[in-house]
């Protein structure tokens, strides 16, 4: 959380981070969301390129450590915030609840061909996509089109651009992306 601040505080993107520091995108995104450790050699390429020592940054991050929150957020058939993610629609669950560490929603998925779905889209961090009802054809431009049926599901870095598809008529899904999406993102 603290190396996230810095870097917003320097307006730097996870690239320019990355580029100042030489530590990798994907390992700058998993320990901002918490999914990973840093070895000490690259916590010190951090501190360098943030101007700040490892005790200001081991204080930082003790600073903004969150004490659990309790929060709960019911969220029954119908309802929710209604939110598009490029040409599907969809609710999302949870949406009463502010500052969010992922938002799931539920989505319908009608677009059949790359044209019709129009440019990629993009977020922050990581996200997981769960078919529900129908068949998707998952595009991203780091793999080759992925056809998920019912049940089949797609962990991936949404930050690398991604469509979903139903060639054979109108999905349903759960995409479970890291962050508040209501938050404008």
């Amino acid at each position: 959380m603290a190396i996230r601040k810095l870097r917003l505080a320097r307006g730097w993107s996870l690239a320019q981070l990355s580029e100042q520091s030489g530590v990798p995108i994907s390992t700058l995104s998993r320990v901002e969301l918490g999914q990973n450790a840093l070895n000490y050699d690259k916590l010190v390429r951090l501190c360098r390129a943030l101007e700040v020592d490892l005790e200001g940054l081991v204080t930082r991050e003790a600073e903004g450590a969150a004490a659990p929150s309790g929060r709960r957020s019911v969220t029954r058939a119908g309802e929710g915030g209604q939110l598009r993610i490029g040409p599907a629609g969809g609710r999302a669950a949870a949406s009463d609840l502010l500052s969010k560490s992922f938002s799931p929603v539920i989505l319908e998925v009608s677009a059949a061909t790359p044209e019709a779905h129009g440019p990629a889209v993009t977020g922050e961090g990581e996200a997981y996509l769960l078919v529900l009802d129908g068949e998707v054809e998952f595009h991203n431009h780091l793999y080759a089109p992925l056809v998920l049926s019912a049940g089949d599901g797609v962990y991936f870095d949404a930050a690398s651009g991604y469509l979903m598809l139903a060639p054979k008529g109108a999905a349903r899904v759960l995409l479970v992306a890291s962050g508040d999406l209501a938050a404008g993102r």
